[in-house]
């Protein structure tokens, strides 16, 4: 067979959540709210983080990278879940999956790295105050951001190079509201063995190491705050540790449910809603959970309020 003439179609079907028709509607209505708060949530600490200098520090530098992450890891699927949600002919060009399977992959392994470095930032700030200002300089802080998006989008150009060389057979219709790996696999006409097992690496690599790392800067921070003699004390060290905890704890969870399974055990529904919930609902969550448990995030944000309001 030729499978140059079969490989390379002009256009894929998502399938979403066709199969239950009555749940479209109340989707849709999820999902364009979601995204709503999504943006604004996360633009708001953008543009709080810039615009107050008290919050010209690491902690929300690195804030500030995973805000505009999430918007744009957003931004890559949620348009298009929308307008197919609406549409009766619920397709993607070819360019649009390429598109959305690089982003999300590319995102989705910055946002791990990303989250390393911040647990790195909260382990000198809690375990080395007195040395805080020095370790993290700017220049550092620069490095590891650039780090985070460089290895994300690297591990995302040899991800997606992988799964597109693969010859695909019609009917091109994948069973998922986006276009991402496990999806894409089940598509392909030759065994995909290998292919499973790069994604596993890849998903131990950026899922579990990661992971990892950041139980270990916590082990040392638990250490270092239970040997503060204040309960004043203690309760400021956990509150400035605990959001970033939450987000750990919402987006790992999922993220390593869906990837650490072969495509070929990972059941469709289950799939297409641990998807929604590291896709959708984790970049909705992140800047409500750093709002509403940080007070400089409030404060800052009551002081850019009140100025807009004085200029008026």
């Amino acid at each position: 067979m030729n499978w140059a003439n079969e490989s390379i179609p002009r256009e894929f079907i998502l399938l979403g959540f066709s199969d239950q028709p009555w749940l479209e509607f109340p989707l849709f209505i999820v999902f364009l709210i979601s995204y709503i708060v999504t943006i604004f949530g996360n633009l708001t600490i953008i543009l709080v983080s810039r615009l107050d200098s008290k919050l010209h520090t690491p902690m929300y530098f690195f804030l500030t990278n995973l805000s505009f992450l999430d918007v744009c890891y957003t931004t890559s699927t949620v348009p298009q879940m929308l307008v197919n949600l609406c549409s009766t002919r619920k397709i993607i060009s070819y360019g649009g999956c390429v598109a959305q399977l690089f982003m999300f992959l590319a995102l989705g392994a910055t946002e791990c790295v990303l989250l390393a470095v911040m647990s790195f930032d909260r382990f000198v700030a809690v375990c080395r105050p007195l040395h805080y200002s020095v370790i993290m300089h700017q220049r550092l802080c620069f490095q590891l951001a650039a780090a985070s998006w460089i290895t994300g989008f690297g591990n995302s150009v040899w991800l997606s190079t992988l799964t597109l060389q693969l010859p695909l057979c019609g009917p091109y219709v994948i069973d998922h509201f986006l276009c991402e790996v496990p999806a894409l696999l089940k598509l392909s006409c030759v065994d995909t063995t290998a292919n499973e097992a790069e994604l596993f690496f890849v998903s131990v690599l950026f899922h579990l190491l990661p992971l990892t790392l950041i139980l270990i800067s916590y082990a040392f921070i638990a250490q270092a705050v239970l040997r503060i003699q204040s309960p004043e004390g203690q309760q400021k060290a956990f509150g400035t540790c605990g959001s970033h905890l939450i987000v750990v704890s919402l987006f790992y969870g999922t993220a390593i449910s869906m990837y650490l399974q072969t495509p070929s055990h990972n059941s469709k529904d289950r799939g297409k809603m641990v998807s929604l919930f590291y896709g959708i609902i984790a970049p909705m969550l992140n800047p409500l959970i750093y709002t509403l448990r940080n007070k400089e995030v409030k404060e800052a944000f009551k002081r850019l309020v009140a100025r807009v309001l004085n200029k008026k």
